[in-house]
Protein backbone atom coordinates (compact mmCIF):
# COMPACT_ATOMS: atom_id res chain seq x y z
CA UNK A 1 0.00 0.00 0.00
CA UNK A 2 1.44 3.38 -1.04
CA UNK A 3 1.93 6.11 1.51
CA UNK A 4 -1.16 8.36 1.75
CA UNK A 5 -1.22 11.92 0.42
CA UNK A 6 -2.89 14.72 2.38
CA UNK A 7 -3.75 18.21 1.18
CA UNK A 8 -4.64 21.44 2.93
CA UNK A 9 -5.99 24.58 1.25
CA UNK A 10 -6.14 27.88 3.11
CA UNK A 11 -8.28 30.57 1.50
CA UNK A 12 -7.49 33.90 3.13
CA UNK A 13 -8.27 37.53 2.45
CA UNK A 14 -5.22 38.09 0.25
CA UNK A 15 -4.03 34.65 -0.86
CA UNK A 16 -5.08 31.08 -1.56
CA UNK A 17 -2.45 28.49 -0.60
CA UNK A 18 -1.98 24.76 -1.00
CA UNK A 19 0.16 22.21 0.85
CA UNK A 20 0.37 18.57 -0.21
CA UNK A 21 2.25 16.18 2.08
CA UNK A 22 2.91 12.45 2.09
CA UNK A 23 2.92 10.39 5.27
CA UNK A 24 6.06 8.24 5.17
CA UNK A 25 6.87 6.00 8.15
CA UNK A 26 4.88 8.25 10.45
CA UNK A 27 6.61 11.42 9.17
CA UNK A 28 5.11 14.10 6.93
CA UNK A 29 7.13 14.88 3.80
CA UNK A 30 6.22 17.93 1.71
CA UNK A 31 5.25 17.11 -1.88
CA UNK A 32 3.99 20.46 -3.16
CA UNK A 33 3.36 23.95 -1.80
CA UNK A 34 1.96 26.74 -3.93
CA UNK A 35 0.25 30.12 -3.62
CA UNK A 36 -1.95 32.45 -5.66
CA UNK A 37 -2.47 36.07 -4.59
CA UNK A 38 -6.14 36.60 -5.43
CA UNK A 39 -7.27 39.35 -2.99
CA UNK A 40 -10.58 37.64 -2.22
CA UNK A 41 -11.20 40.25 0.46
CA UNK A 42 -11.18 43.13 -2.05
CA UNK A 43 -13.83 45.58 -0.85
CA UNK A 44 -15.47 43.15 1.60
CA UNK A 45 -14.78 45.43 4.57
CA UNK A 46 -16.73 48.25 2.87
CA UNK A 47 -19.46 46.36 0.98
CA UNK A 48 -19.91 43.14 2.95
CA UNK A 49 -19.82 41.17 -0.33
CA UNK A 50 -17.25 39.41 -2.50
CA UNK A 51 -16.32 41.44 -5.58
CA UNK A 52 -17.12 39.37 -8.71
CA UNK A 53 -13.57 39.74 -10.08
CA UNK A 54 -12.02 38.75 -6.75
CA UNK A 55 -14.27 35.71 -6.53
CA UNK A 56 -13.37 34.70 -10.09
CA UNK A 57 -9.64 35.01 -9.37
CA UNK A 58 -10.00 32.85 -6.28
CA UNK A 59 -12.03 30.14 -7.98
CA UNK A 60 -9.50 30.04 -10.82
CA UNK A 61 -6.78 29.41 -8.23
CA UNK A 62 -8.86 26.63 -6.69
CA UNK A 63 -9.30 25.07 -10.12
CA UNK A 64 -5.51 24.97 -10.44
CA UNK A 65 -5.23 23.32 -7.03
CA UNK A 66 -8.01 20.85 -7.77
CA UNK A 67 -6.39 19.72 -11.01
CA UNK A 68 -3.12 19.12 -9.14
CA UNK A 69 -4.82 17.15 -6.37
CA UNK A 70 -6.71 15.00 -8.87
CA UNK A 71 -3.53 14.30 -10.84
CA UNK A 72 -1.67 13.29 -7.68
CA UNK A 73 -4.60 11.20 -6.45
CA UNK A 74 -4.99 13.01 -3.12
CA UNK A 75 -7.93 11.54 -1.21
CA UNK A 76 -7.55 13.29 2.16
CA UNK A 77 -8.34 17.00 1.72
CA UNK A 78 -9.33 19.91 3.92
CA UNK A 79 -10.23 23.44 2.79
CA UNK A 80 -10.64 26.32 5.21
CA UNK A 81 -11.77 29.87 4.60
CA UNK A 82 -10.89 32.63 6.99
CA UNK A 83 -11.61 36.30 7.47
CA UNK A 84 -13.07 37.34 4.10
CA UNK A 85 -15.48 34.39 3.95
CA UNK A 86 -16.63 35.11 7.51
CA UNK A 87 -17.62 38.63 6.46
CA UNK A 88 -19.18 38.23 2.99
CA UNK A 89 -22.95 38.13 2.49
CA UNK A 90 -22.68 36.28 -0.85
CA UNK A 91 -20.48 33.51 0.52
CA UNK A 92 -22.66 30.78 -1.02
CA UNK A 93 -21.13 31.55 -4.43
CA UNK A 94 -17.72 30.94 -2.92
CA UNK A 95 -18.70 27.67 -1.25
CA UNK A 96 -20.44 26.24 -4.32
CA UNK A 97 -17.44 27.12 -6.48
CA UNK A 98 -14.92 25.73 -4.01
CA UNK A 99 -16.69 22.37 -3.77
CA UNK A 100 -16.97 22.08 -7.54
CA UNK A 101 -13.22 22.66 -7.96
CA UNK A 102 -11.75 20.92 -4.92
CA UNK A 103 -14.23 18.11 -4.27
CA UNK A 104 -14.81 18.90 -0.59
CA UNK A 105 -16.75 21.49 1.36
CA UNK A 106 -14.83 24.57 2.46
CA UNK A 107 -15.16 25.35 6.15
CA UNK A 108 -15.38 28.80 7.69
CA UNK A 109 -13.28 28.31 10.78
CA UNK A 110 -13.41 30.60 13.82
CA UNK A 111 -10.45 32.88 14.28
CA UNK A 112 -9.50 31.03 17.45
CA UNK A 113 -9.20 27.72 15.55
CA UNK A 114 -7.21 29.50 12.85
CA UNK A 115 -4.82 30.66 15.55
CA UNK A 116 -4.48 27.18 17.05
CA UNK A 117 -3.74 25.61 13.66
CA UNK A 118 -1.08 28.25 12.98
CA UNK A 119 0.41 27.56 16.39
CA UNK A 120 0.56 23.80 15.80
CA UNK A 121 2.25 24.24 12.43
CA UNK A 122 4.74 26.88 13.53
CA UNK A 123 5.81 25.29 16.81
CA UNK A 124 6.10 21.85 15.23
CA UNK A 125 8.72 23.22 12.84
CA UNK A 126 10.72 25.09 15.51
CA UNK A 127 11.56 22.60 18.26
CA UNK A 128 13.43 23.45 21.45
CA UNK A 129 12.43 27.12 21.62
CA UNK A 130 12.01 28.87 24.97
CA UNK A 131 8.52 28.73 26.48
CA UNK A 132 5.96 30.35 26.47
CA UNK A 133 5.65 30.93 22.71
CA UNK A 134 3.53 33.61 21.03
CA UNK A 135 2.64 32.77 17.42
CA UNK A 136 1.52 35.67 15.23
CA UNK A 137 -0.11 35.31 11.80
CA UNK A 138 -0.80 38.62 10.04
CA UNK A 139 -3.36 37.91 7.34
CA UNK A 140 -5.19 40.18 4.96
CA UNK A 141 -8.32 40.60 7.07
CA UNK A 142 -7.29 39.52 10.54
CA UNK A 143 -4.29 38.88 12.76
CA UNK A 144 -4.15 35.72 14.85
CA UNK A 145 -2.27 35.67 18.14
CA UNK A 146 -1.88 32.47 20.14
CA UNK A 147 0.10 32.03 23.32
CA UNK A 148 1.06 28.58 24.51
CA UNK A 149 3.58 26.49 26.43
CA UNK A 150 4.92 23.02 25.65
CA UNK A 151 2.41 22.52 22.86
CA UNK A 152 -0.61 23.54 24.93
CA UNK A 153 -2.53 26.67 23.92
CA UNK A 154 -3.17 29.06 26.81
CA UNK A 155 -4.86 31.93 24.99
CA UNK A 156 -5.84 32.45 21.35
CA UNK A 157 -7.53 35.39 19.69
CA UNK A 158 -8.29 36.65 16.20
CA UNK A 159 -8.03 40.43 15.92
CA UNK A 160 -10.14 42.18 13.29
CA UNK A 161 -7.13 43.83 11.71
CA UNK A 162 -5.02 42.66 8.77
CA UNK A 163 -2.93 44.14 5.98
CA UNK A 164 -5.75 44.49 3.44
CA UNK A 165 -8.22 45.73 6.04
CA UNK A 166 -5.78 48.38 7.31
CA UNK A 167 -5.08 49.56 3.76
CA UNK A 168 -8.76 49.85 2.84
CA UNK A 169 -9.90 51.35 6.12
CA UNK A 170 -7.07 53.75 6.99
CA UNK A 171 -4.26 54.14 4.45
CA UNK A 172 -6.00 55.70 1.46
CA UNK A 173 -3.08 57.75 0.13
CA UNK A 174 -0.07 56.53 -1.84
CA UNK A 175 2.13 56.76 0.12
CA UNK A 176 0.04 57.06 3.32
CA UNK A 177 -0.06 60.38 5.16
CA UNK A 178 1.21 60.76 8.72
CA UNK A 179 -2.38 61.27 9.89
CA UNK A 180 -3.52 58.03 8.25
CA UNK A 181 -0.65 56.09 9.81
CA UNK A 182 -1.42 57.59 13.23
CA UNK A 183 -5.08 56.58 12.98
CA UNK A 184 -4.15 53.03 11.95
CA UNK A 185 -1.58 52.80 14.76
CA UNK A 186 -4.11 53.87 17.38
CA UNK A 187 -6.61 51.30 16.11
CA UNK A 188 -4.05 48.46 16.15
CA UNK A 189 -2.80 49.40 19.62
CA UNK A 190 -6.32 49.46 21.02
CA UNK A 191 -6.95 45.94 19.73
CA UNK A 192 -3.64 44.65 21.10
CA UNK A 193 -4.29 46.23 24.50
CA UNK A 194 -7.69 44.53 24.67
CA UNK A 195 -6.47 41.18 23.31
CA UNK A 196 -5.99 39.47 26.67
CA UNK A 197 -2.50 38.32 25.64
CA UNK A 198 0.01 38.60 28.48
CA UNK A 199 2.84 39.94 26.32
CA UNK A 200 5.19 40.28 29.30
CA UNK A 201 5.35 36.48 29.74
CA UNK A 202 6.43 35.69 26.17
CA UNK A 203 9.84 34.03 25.86
CA UNK A 204 9.73 33.31 22.09
CA UNK A 205 7.87 35.31 19.44
CA UNK A 206 7.19 33.42 16.20
CA UNK A 207 5.71 34.92 13.05
CA UNK A 208 4.12 32.93 10.20
CA UNK A 209 2.46 33.77 6.90
CA UNK A 210 3.31 35.78 3.81
CA UNK A 211 3.62 39.16 5.51
CA UNK A 212 6.23 37.98 8.00
CA UNK A 213 8.19 35.88 5.51
CA UNK A 214 8.24 38.84 3.10
CA UNK A 215 9.54 41.13 5.85
CA UNK A 216 12.30 38.64 6.64
CA UNK A 217 13.36 38.48 2.98
CA UNK A 218 13.45 42.28 2.83
CA UNK A 219 15.38 42.57 6.10
CA UNK A 220 17.97 40.10 4.78
CA UNK A 221 18.08 41.94 1.42
CA UNK A 222 17.70 38.65 -0.43
CA UNK A 223 18.04 39.04 -4.20
CA UNK A 224 15.50 36.24 -4.72
CA UNK A 225 13.20 34.56 -2.24
CA UNK A 226 14.97 31.72 -0.43
CA UNK A 227 12.71 29.62 1.77
CA UNK A 228 15.65 27.96 3.54
CA UNK A 229 17.12 31.33 4.55
CA UNK A 230 13.77 32.70 5.68
CA UNK A 231 12.77 29.76 7.89
CA UNK A 232 14.23 30.20 11.36
CA UNK A 233 15.54 33.68 10.60
CA UNK A 234 15.30 36.44 13.21
CA UNK A 235 14.04 39.96 12.50
CA UNK A 236 15.03 42.41 15.22
CA UNK A 237 12.85 45.18 16.60
CA UNK A 238 15.21 47.68 14.99
CA UNK A 239 14.82 46.02 11.59
CA UNK A 240 11.02 46.02 11.94
CA UNK A 241 11.09 49.73 12.77
CA UNK A 242 13.36 50.51 9.82
CA UNK A 243 11.30 48.43 7.41
CA UNK A 244 8.03 49.91 8.61
CA UNK A 245 9.27 53.47 8.31
CA UNK A 246 10.72 52.85 4.84
CA UNK A 247 7.71 51.01 3.41
CA UNK A 248 5.18 53.52 4.75
CA UNK A 249 6.78 56.39 2.81
CA UNK A 250 7.30 54.51 -0.45
CA UNK A 251 4.78 54.63 -3.33
CA UNK A 252 3.31 51.24 -4.16
CA UNK A 253 5.01 51.28 -7.56
CA UNK A 254 8.40 51.57 -5.85
CA UNK A 255 7.60 48.81 -3.33
CA UNK A 256 6.67 46.51 -6.22
CA UNK A 257 10.22 46.87 -7.57
CA UNK A 258 11.88 45.60 -4.39
CA UNK A 259 13.60 42.21 -4.72
CA UNK A 260 11.38 39.29 -3.58
CA UNK A 261 8.24 41.50 -3.57
CA UNK A 262 5.32 40.06 -5.50
CA UNK A 263 2.88 42.61 -7.01
CA UNK A 264 -0.14 41.26 -5.16
CA UNK A 265 1.48 42.11 -1.83
CA UNK A 266 3.16 45.40 -2.75
CA UNK A 267 0.27 47.67 -1.77
CA UNK A 268 -0.34 46.04 1.64
CA UNK A 269 3.09 45.02 2.92
CA UNK A 270 3.48 48.41 4.62
CA UNK A 271 0.29 47.68 6.58
CA UNK A 272 1.57 44.28 7.64
CA UNK A 273 4.86 45.87 8.70
CA UNK A 274 2.92 48.39 10.78
CA UNK A 275 1.00 45.62 12.57
CA UNK A 276 4.25 43.74 13.26
CA UNK A 277 5.87 46.91 14.62
CA UNK A 278 2.99 47.48 17.01
CA UNK A 279 3.17 43.90 18.31
CA UNK A 280 6.94 44.39 18.73
CA UNK A 281 6.27 47.45 20.88
CA UNK A 282 4.40 45.20 23.32
CA UNK A 283 6.94 42.40 23.50
CA UNK A 284 10.58 41.79 24.48
CA UNK A 285 11.82 38.88 22.25
CA UNK A 286 12.85 39.43 18.64
CA UNK A 287 10.71 37.96 15.85
CA UNK A 288 11.60 34.40 14.75
CA UNK A 289 10.16 33.51 11.34
CA UNK A 290 8.64 30.13 10.53
CA UNK A 291 7.77 28.93 7.03
CA UNK A 292 5.43 26.37 8.62
CA UNK A 293 2.00 27.75 9.44
CA UNK A 294 -1.72 26.99 9.34
CA UNK A 295 -1.34 24.66 6.34
CA UNK A 296 1.08 22.46 8.28
CA UNK A 297 -1.28 22.50 11.27
CA UNK A 298 -4.16 21.44 9.02
CA UNK A 299 -2.20 18.50 7.59
CA UNK A 300 -1.25 17.38 11.10
CA UNK A 301 -4.94 17.53 11.99
CA UNK A 302 -5.83 15.39 8.94
CA UNK A 303 -3.39 12.72 10.09
CA UNK A 304 -5.07 12.59 13.49
CA UNK A 305 -8.66 12.79 12.26
CA UNK A 306 -8.23 10.08 9.60
CA UNK A 307 -6.21 7.85 11.96
CA UNK A 308 -3.47 7.29 9.37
Amino acid sequence: MSEPLLAAVDCGTNSVRLLVSRLVDGRLVEVDRRLHLTRLGQGVDATGRFHPEALARTLDAMADFGAELDELGVSHRRVVATSAARDAANSSEFFDGARARLGVDAEIIPGEEEARLSYAGAVGALPDVAQPVLVMDIGGGSTELVLGSDGQVRHAISLDVGSVRVRERFLHSDPPTAEEVAAATAHIDALLDASGIDFATVATWVGVGGTVTSLSALAQELPTYDRARVHGSVVTHGELDELGQRLLVMPVAAVAQLPTMVPGRADVICCGALIARRVASHIAPELTVSEADILDGMVLGLVRSTQL
